[in-house]
């Protein structure tokens, strides 16, 4: 973007999503880029639920939480934890959201902000913030129903209303 301030846009979070970061951030840093970093989230429809993990990880302290699920049964309730061993966290950041963002987007954009890592800047982004189950049944077809819902650190709940941005 200019002298001392990165950009990273990721359209979506699949496989190859946290080695393509590594490497853009690898390069960021070969180019003294410290004075901070522009992540761009905006129409990225989500992807991988480890991948988003990841990803957030990548700018938190490894130990702190991601997201968490709360469902019917206990089951159903789950902690993500950041697992990076040397994440980013020496410069500020933005993340760039719209109605677009949503799902793994969502949850690294609220996990960051949870953690006092990014502001969010843009619109409202979509909320969709559920786990969907498959259930088979025995004529071959099968029921999805929607078994947990994703929350930011904070307890936030993405699903149905999405995240303000703190910049609009």
């Amino acid at each position: 973007v200019s002298e001392g301030i990165g950009y990273v846009r990721i359209s979506e979070f699949q496989d190859n999503t946290p080695g393509d970061l590594e490497k853009a951030l690898e390069d960021l840093a070969k180019r003294k880029i410290s004075d901070g970093l522009i992540l761009d989230l905006r129409n990225n429809p989500g992807g991988l639920l480890d991948v988003a993990v990841d990803v957030a990880g990548d700018f938190i302290s490894a130990g702190s939480l991601v997201v968490y699920t709360k469902g019917r049964m206990q089951n159903q309730n789950q902690q993500f934890i950041s697992k990076s061993k040397s994440p980013y966290l020496g410069f500020p950041m933005v993340i760039l959201v719209n109605g677009g963002s949503a799902s793994a987007s969502e949850i690294v954009a609220g996990a960051l902000r949870d953690h006092g890592r990014a502001i969010l800047m843009g619109t409202k982004t979509f909320g969709k913030g559920s786990v969907p189950t498959v259930i088979p049944l025995r004529d071959g077809s099968a029921v999805r129903l929607t078994t947990s819902i994703y929350y930011t650190p904070s307890g936030q709940a993405i699903h149905g209303k999405g995240l303000e941005p703190d910049v609009v």
